[in-house]
C-alpha cells in the first residue's frame, strides 16, 4: 500500500494548501462509541444543524425520479434547477449558479473575485470553510473580531473592510450565534465596498422571520446570496446549494464551476424540495419550538449560559462555570449519547468556553434537558 504521510510531499506541495488546517466535522455515532464505548442509544447528532423531521418527502421523490437518468451526462450548468430557484426567488435563470452545497460556491467564490494576496473579510468566529479556502487559495484574511461579546455585527465588519477588500462574508443567521444582520445592514456594507463582493450567506434564514437578501440584489450589483438545502429542506446528504447575482457575477462563477457538479439526483431532488412547502412550514415551526425549549433548559443551568440572539436552528451556549471548559461539557453530553459541536474545536477563536447545540427532534428533547440538568 502506498504510504498516506503527507510529510513525503512537503517539498513540492503548494505552501498554502500545506498550511491549511483540515475541516472538523461533527462526530459521527461511530466515533462516539469508539471514544466511549457504551452510551445511551440510539447516538443521536445535535452538531450539523441536519434537519429533526429527516428528508422532504418532495426532494425524496425528486431523487427517484433522478435515478432514471443516471445513465446519462448531466446539463453542465444545472437549468433545470437554475430555473426553479430563478422562479422562487423571483430573478432570471442567469441570476443563479448552482453547486454540490454551499461549500462549492464558497470556493469559487474565493477563486474568481479575489487574485492571490487579495484581501477576503469576514466575521471571527465564523464557519471555517470561509477561511479555509481563502488561505488554500493564498488570499489574505482580514478578521472583523467579535471579542468577548462575539459581536459579528455590521459595525466590526465595516470598520475592517477597505479599498483593499475583494470579497466580504456574512452570515445571517450567523454561524454559531444565530444572529441576524438586518438588510440595511447589509447595503451599507455593499456601499461601503462597490468594488468588493458582498456574500450574504443565508444557510439558516428560514428558520427567523427576517426578510431575504434577494429583496435587495437589483440595488445593489455587487451583492450575491447563498441558499442551502441541507438544512430546512433536509437534503444534507444530496449535497446541493445555489447563489443568486446579477448576471454579471454569475456569469463569472460559472467560468470557474466544476463542469457536471451536479447529476440528475441532485438537481431533481432539490427542484421538487422547492415545492414542499408544508414540509417547510413543519420544519420551521418545530425547530423555533424545540430552540426555545433548549434555551430554557440552559437558563435553569447555573453552570451555563445563553448566548442570547440566535435565529437558526441551533443555539451557543457558554460555559459559566470557571472549573470547566467546553470540553468536558461536550464530553457529558457524548456520555448521553448526544453529539453536540465543541466550539474549541469547530471555530476559530471561540475558545473552550462555548458548545454550540441543535433543536432536536420533539421525542429527543427529554434527553437534551436531562443531559442539561445533570451537568
Amino acid at each position: 500500500m502506498p504510504s498516506t504521510d503527507s510529510r513525503r510531499f512537503a517539498g513540492y506541495a503548494n505552501p498554502d494548501i500545506a498550511a491549511v488546517e483540515p475541516y472538523t466535522p461533527g462526530l459521527g455515532p461511530e466515533d462516539v462509541t469508539r471514544r466511549f464505548g457504551e452510551v445511551p442509544a440510539p447516538i443521536v447528532k445535535l452538531a450539523s444543524g441536519e434537519n429533526p423531521l429527516g428528508a422532504s418527502p418532495k426532494g425524496v421523490e425528486g431523487v427517484q425520479e433522478g435515478t432514471r437518468e443516471l445513465a446519462l451526462y448531466p446539463d453542465w450548468t444545472a437549468a433545470r434547477l437554475r430555473r426553479r430557484v430563478a422562479d422562487h426567488a423571483g430573478v432570471a435563470p442567469e441570476q443563479v449558479v448552482c453547486g454540490a452545497g454551499e461549500t462549492e460556491i464558497i470556493g469559487g467564490i474565493v477563486r474568481a473575485f479575489a487574485e492571490p494576496g487579495g484581501e477576503i473579510a469576514m466575521a471571527r468566529p465564523t464557519f471555517p470553510l470561509y477561511h479555509q479556502y481563502a488561505h488554500a487559495e493564498g488570499r489574505t484574511v482580514r478578521f472583523a473580531d467579535g471579542g468577548d461579546k462575539l459581536d459579528v455585527g455590521p459595525e466590526p465588519m465595516l470598520a475592517t473592510v477597505s479599498e483593499r477588500t475583494r470579497v466580504a462574508f456574512v452570515t445571517s443567521p450567523h454561524n454559531p450565534t444565530g444572529r441576524c444582520w438586518a438588510l440595511d445592514d447589509v447595503a451599507r456594507l455593499c456601499e461601503r465596498v462597490p468594488d468588493a463582493l458582498v456574500v450574504l450567506d443565508e444557510a439558516y434564514v428560514h428558520f427567523s422571520d427576517r426578510p431575504s437578501g434577494f429583496t435587495i440584489l437589483a440595488d445593489h450589483p455587487n451583492l450575491i446570496v447563498l441558499r442551502t438545502f441541507s438544512k430546512a429542506y433536509g437534503l444534507a446528504g444530496l449535497r446541493v446549494g445555489y447563489g443568486v447575482a446579477s448576471p454579471d457575477v454569475i456569469g463569472l462563477l460559472m467560468r470557474v464551476k466544476p463542469t457536471w457538479n451536479l447529476g440528475p439526483l441532485q438537481v431533481l431532488g432539490a427542484a421538487a424540495a422547492l415545492d414542499d412547502d408544508a414540509f417547510l412550514t413543519r420544519t420551521t415551526s418545530l425547530v423555533r419550538d424545540m430552540r426555545r425549549r433548549v434555551e430554557d433548559a440552559v437558563g435553569r443551568q447555573p453552570k451555563l449560559r445563553l448566548v442570547d440572539g440566535s435565529e437558526a436552528n441551533f443555539i451557543l451556549v457558554r460555559v459559566a462555570d470557571p472549573g470547566l471548559d467546553s470540553r468536558q461539557v461536550v464530553d457529558h453530553f457524548l456520555r448521553q449519547g448526544l453529539v453536540v459541536k465543541d466550539g474549541a474545536v469547530s471555530y476559530l477563536g471561540l475558545g473552550d468556553r462555548h458548545l454550540r447545540i441543535d433543536a432536536p427532534a420533539p421525542e429527543v428533547l427529554p434527553r437534551v434537558e436531562a443531559a442539561i440538568r445533570s451537568l
